[in-house]
């Protein structure tokens, strides 16, 4: 049964017509309660049956782990506790395909052939991705902004594991190329403004972002001048491919996307220098753009799509309330590392 074709009502049928709770019998069938419980995190709000699945079955899965692994296949215990750690909803594809392929030494019913397909499949895709980190290693390498902007995060690798768990398939190299890209630049203006800049100049370093002007940037300090430049040049190379694929010239969608952040950024640095607690509304309203989701998706749709339309560009510069309300749960997430708080505020705004 195809799970995404149909109601979350179909799952009734796992019900206890009298108790209305799901069978006790379900619990004999360990794969079909592993399938019933990764089938569950794929929940929309109001899906009830779905949220009583998930847990019934994470119940029912950790009893059935602990008491019963002598008793039970070993790739499957394997499975099980794999998936109470981390649901397949939740995983990155192809660190998931990783850790599955190596699980999969343990599965006496899978033909060894398919094992082998699925590892050269991998390593094939893995030396793909590796020749593009090898790629921005040089751009980077080249740029030289992280020896002259020392005292902000330098994470070339990890900006790229983030562009491949945002653009996973491997046919689109380029895109997660630019994407990486662009988070390399976010991470150091974001110390720019978190823990570095005079709060003049990081007014002034905003402005000079709006204007995307480079006689503005005369009255920056050098370290903000070679930061401005540096995203200058990447912005405009990234439009200057766009507009010979796609005869559109599209830097003002993307340097207002970047003027967008840089005043989130500065929102919050007030906030910071005049010792200001912001209200949970204005906390929510600044954080879904200062997380960068917007600005990211922005120009992922640009480097991604074949067909790119003015009017998709303008529908997501109003941050539509799918991106809006996606970025907000990102930023929450992320604010959760550092603050207690955030996990009530998470509930709360989920729910």
């Amino acid at each position: 049964m195809n799970i995404f074709s149909c109601e979350s009502d179909v799952f009734g049928v796992f019900k206890d017509t009298n108790s209305y709770c799901f069978k006790e019998s379900l619990c004999e069938d360990a794969k079909g309660m592993l399938s019933l419980y990764e089938a569950a995190h794929f929940a929309l709000e109001g899906e009830d049956i779905l949220e009583e699945a998930k847990a019934f079955t994470t119940k029912h899965l950790k009893e059935h782990y602990i008491k019963s692994t002598p008793t039970i296949d070993r790739h499957l215990a394997k499975l099980m506790n794999h998936s109470l750690e981390l649901p397949l909803r939740w995983t990155t594809p192809r660190v998931e395909a990783r850790w599955y392929i190596e699980a999969c030494v343990d599965d006496d019913s899978l033909h060894p052939d398919v094992l082998q397909l699925a590892k050269l499949n991998f390593d094939m895709v893995q030396a793909a991705q590796q020749e593009e980190l090898k790629e921005l290693s040089r751009w980077w390498k080249n740029l030289d902004l992280a020896s002259h902007v020392s005292f902000a995060r330098d994470r070339l690798v990890e900006n790229y594991f983030w562009a491949l768990g945002i653009i996973p398939d491997h046919r689109y190299g380029c895109c997660r190329i630019g994407i990486a890209k662009l988070i390399s630049f976010t991470t150091p203006i974001d110390d720019i403004y978190d823990i570095y800049g005079s709060l003049d100049e990081l007014e002034l370093f905003t402005s000079v972002i709006e204007s995307w002007d480079i006689k503005a940037m005369e009255k920056l300090p050098n370290y903000m001048k070679l930061c401005f430049l540096a995203l200058y040049n990447t912005i405009n190379e990234i439009s200057y491919f766009l507009l010979k694929k796609h005869g559109l010239d599209l830097v003002y969608y993307l340097k207002e996307m970047w003027a967008g952040i840089c005043k989130s950024y500065l929102v919050e640095a007030r906030w910071y220098h005049n010792k200001y607690t912001p209200s949970l509304e204005e906390y929510l309203e600044n954080g879904f753009i200062s997380i960068t989701a917007p600005l990211i998706l922005l120009h992922t749709y640009v480097l991604l799509q074949e067909d790119i339309s003015v009017e998709a560009l303008e529908y997501l510069t109003t941050h539509p309330k799918i991106a809006r309300w996606s970025a907000m749960i990102v930023h929450l997430y992320n604010d959760l590392a550092t603050s207690t708080v955030c996990e009530v505020t998470i509930m709360f705004v989920v729910a």
